[in-house]
């Protein structure tokens, strides 16, 4: 065979796999047209709804900084005081975040156990702790908070809103306290609005299943009892427990007038191991759940969509960019061969290429910047510079993948020390 012939056949399979990529993925590029239909829709204000009572649950590990103003933002909501009650698992610590957690009028209990770590293990102990110590308090549901978070003042209202319309599992509006700290940080937070109202809304007003990411959730009592307590422990429990609930054909809602903040790593490095982490979370539920997802995409009634959908969120993509990647690189081990003409046409290629991507994340990002431009906190100046900023961070992701591919990783907490109130936030245009 010559080397042409075997340049081509390279060529047409890095073709295709992009061809496949963007076949896989354009239905998201129409979500985001969907979402511009569904943001139109006029937020229904005034109709009654029963007020159910709710237990926070909050995982903390040396949160002392942090942890008082969470609370308090929670203790402000004008929801009524004797329908909800705020829960703090202090797991692991070394300071004094059940001290500060008291102090501020949480529930608290102390865990310690070195062998499993993890929030999952954490929530499930204090589940344990309310069924056995506050069975009487009989909950409707349990609304789940990292320590970092703030709540703005009508959360629950608006949350429990959704729950009447029989969601068993609702997520919320993610912003963030440190959006205009630097380039990662503005990664992360434009990155959740995104996924908030350009992902969730339109499958939201799809009538098709949302997807929990992380934190700012709402779960209903019989979901925990029907699981058995918390008993997702992957690396990345929070998409583990969305899959599994798909899987079972329980839709999960979305409510954008539910608006929390939370705190974004600061660091690269931080950045790095975090993210290392979800990666390797992601390939952990694509191996335990993948086949059962297949099978919904076939047989699932009513939630084959979703499914399919979840696929699509969880599919170690990497994988498909590493292929492309190899056959890139053996053509340009090639090319040599057949002259210089050619080495500048794939060179050329190439870059086109990483420009299409680099382009279509910045289009991503200049949407979402303008459709949420009052909403994020951060100067007009920076909000600009991180459109240009924000591809590079996703570009990231990369290298990230695929050291997760190989290493061994274990869960390790990321400090959190930007100290804000609500009014703090608010004062920032």
């Amino acid at each position: 065979m010559m080397v042409r012939d075997v340049l081509d056949i390279l060529s047409q399979f890095v073709l295709y796999i992009g061809i496949l990529f963007s076949l896989i993925f354009v239905y998201k590029v129409v979500y985001i047209l969907i979402a511009f239909r569904a943001r139109r829709e006029k937020h229904q204000e005034g109709k009654e709804v029963p007020l159910r009572k709710y237990a926070f649950l909050i995982p903390a590990r040396n949160e002392e900084l942090v942890i008082g103003q969470l609370i308090k933002s929670i203790k402000n909501q004008n929801y009524p005081k004797e329908l909800f009650d705020i829960y703090v698992i202090a797991d692991n610590c070394t300071d004094r975040t059940a001290q500060f957690a008291r102090e501020a009028g949480a529930i608290v209990a102390e865990r310690f156990n070195q062998k499993q770590v993890g929030k999952g293990y954490a929530l499930n102990h204090l589940l344990n702790v309310i069924e056995t110590d506050y069975a009487s308090k009989r909950y409707d549901g349990y609304f789940v908070f990292d320590a970092d978070n703030l709540l703005d003042e009508n959360y629950i209202v608006e949350m429990n809103k959704t729950f009447d319309q029989g969601y068993k599992i609702i997520t919320s509006y993610r912003n963030s306290k440190n959006y205009d700290q630097n380039w990662i940080t503005s990664g992360y937070a434009l990155w959740f609005l995104y996924e908030a109202e350009f992902l969730n809304r339109p499958r939201m007003y799809l009538d098709t299943s949302c997807v929990i990411s992380g934190t700012g959730f709402l779960v209903h009592s019989d979901i925990i009892k029907e699981n058995g307590g918390w008993v997702h422990h992957l690396l990345t429990e929070d998409i583990e427990f969305t899959v599994s609930q798909i899987i079972k054909g329980v839709k999960i809602g979305y409510c954008g007038h539910a608006v929390f903040y939370d705190e974004q790593p600061t660091t690269f490095s931080q950045s790095w191991k975090q993210r290392l982490r979800w990666a390797k979370g992601f390939y952990q539920v694509f191996m335990n759940y993948g086949k059962e997802l297949f099978l919904g995409m076939i047989r699932g009634k009513g939630y084959r969509f979703s499914c399919f959908d979840m696929m699509m969120t969880i599919l170690p993509i990497v994988i498909v960019s590493m292929l492309s990647l190899i056959g890139n690189a053996l053509i340009f081990l090639l090319v040599p061969f057949e002259g210089k003409g050619l080495i500048q046409t794939y060179l050329i290629g190439g870059l086109t290429g990483i420009l299409w991507v680099y382009c279509l994340l910045f289009g991503i990002g200049l949407v979402t910047t303008i459709m949420e431009w009052k909403k994020i906190r951060c100067p007009g100046w920076k909000k600009i510079v991180y459109l240009f900023t924000f591809p590079l961070f996703l570009f990231t992701y990369l290298p990230i993948s695929i050291v997760a591919l190989f290493k061994k990783i274990e869960w390790k907490p990321i400090p959190h020390t930007v100290v804000k109130s609500l009014d703090d936030l608010r004062s920032r245009s």
